[in-house]
């Protein structure tokens, strides 16, 4: 139990060290991998060279310390991280790791305003907080291990096939090697993939949703080459899957995880809409609805470039073909023909509001998944037409942010 004087310390300070949060957590990164390299085998190379993780890190640790005296508030968002570290199989042996150069960091980065006190304050601060996420974190690692098919840290899955979606995305379907049951999962989850491409001193990390329903006999995973295309940083693991990985080859996995998951226990309208290759969750959560949910009616939107550039749309097509409450609807930048698409342009509120009934904006879920620009667009618009926030569901791939 921390003391009130401890309490005052900490949440007196979280302004001050928000403000230097990202140059605090920068500067933890740094020193933390010098000191011990071979975590660089858990973290995401990418979203550190890009700021991602660091900025995510900093508003989470805040956010705690903030509210140090209630943490029981945080406990969505500590089970969303959970699933995460769970999945790249983050330990308790690593987080004394974690703030022993968290509050090296704070001292190089704020000097003499950090002093012995409020360092001493922080450090009993970051234990408690810790704690939480060791503890979440055990209850998910047992029930990864323990639950029918499921196990513990990698196993190895057999590419049965490997399936060109469109010139840049590809699904790989995966067998586990030893032809036991897999686990199952929630439409929305993902796994993660650990390869060691050639020339790479680290193993990477990388999760994929699953973009079949559950209940089969394998996984499917969609996966876009990022990266080497388009002049971005990245694609190290997207570029090794499409080019170095073939069928019959082995891929090593940790089990299912994701707080984003479709909620079955309602009878609501079910409104997904995706971008590009977010469409990844919304398929798993579409072929549930169809398959499972007649009476549930669903509407699925998805935006892209062009029909070249839209993967799995004949599986979708098929969908809404044989399931009568399935509709699904396609937004084109560019259109070839007029049959290509329902809407061209880019997915604004008008256009939602034509195609949405007024039920559907009063009682439907909508979920949503794509880049942070879409995503924060159509939070916007979602907002606009004003469909409660509990209603409204999304999924950063990657560290999770902010759509404000």
């Amino acid at each position: 139990m921390l003391s009130s004087r401890t309490i005052e310390i900490v949440k007196s300070t979280v302004p001050v060290l928000g403000e230097h949060g990202t140059a605090i957590t920068k500067r933890f990164y740094t020193i933390m991998f010098e000191a011990h390299p071979e975590l660089l085998n858990i973290f995401n190379h990418v979203n550190q060279s890009q700021h991602r993780q660091p900025t995510a890190l900093a508003n989470v640790v805040y956010a705690a310390a903030a509210n140090i005296d209630k943490l029981e508030t945080l406990l969505p968002v500590v089970k969303q991280i959970g699933h995460k570290h769970r999945a790249l199989n983050v330990k308790p042996e690593h987080y004394p790791i974690v703030g022993k150069y968290l509050l090296m960091a704070i001292k190089d980065v704020l000097g003499d305003a950090a002093t012995d006190e409020i360092i001493s304050a922080w450090g009993e601060a970051y234990g408690v907080i810790a704690n939480v996420f060791i503890q979440v974190e055990d209850d998910m690692y047992k029930e990864a291990e323990q639950q029918p098919g499921g196990w513990s840290d990698y196993r190895p899955f057999i590419v049965m096939r490997k399936v060109q979606e469109t010139e840049f995305i590809t699904s790989f379907y995966l067998k586990p090697h030893d032809n036991a049951p897999i686990a199952h999962f929630a439409p929305g989850q993902y796994i993660t993939v650990r390869v060691k491409p050639d020339g790479s001193a680290n193993t990477h990390l990388r999760h994929y949703s699953l973009s079949l329903a559950p209940g089969g006999d394998l996984y499917r995973i969609t996966v876009k080459r990022e990266g080497a295309n388009d002049n971005k940083a990245g694609g190290i693991v997207s570029c090794y899957l499409h080019d170095a990985v073939h069928v019959g080859d082995t891929l090593e996995l940790t089990p299912p995880a994701g707080d984003f998951t479709l909620a079955q226990d309602k009878s609501t309208p079910v409104v997904l809409i995706s971008g590009g290759v977010g469409l990844t969750p919304m398929v798993s959560m579409l072929h549930t609805l169809a398959e499972q949910e007649p009476a549930r009616e669903t509407i699925y939107i998805h935006a892209a470039k062009n029909r070249n550039h839209h993967a799995l749309r004949n599986e979708v097509d098929k969908l809404s073909q044989e399931h009568a409450h399935v509709k699904v609807l396609t937004c084109y930048e560019e259109r070839a023909v007029d049959t290509d698409c329902d809407h061209e342009g880019y997915i604004d509120a008008t256009w939602l509001k034509s195609v949405l009934s007024t039920d559907h904006l009063a009682e439907a879920d909508f979920y949503f998944c794509g880049p942070v620009p879409f995503m924060k667009a159509i939070n916007t618009q979602l907002q606009q037409l004003n469909v409660a926030p509990d209603r409204i569901h999304y999924e950063f791939f990657g560290p999770s942010g902010t759509l404000e």
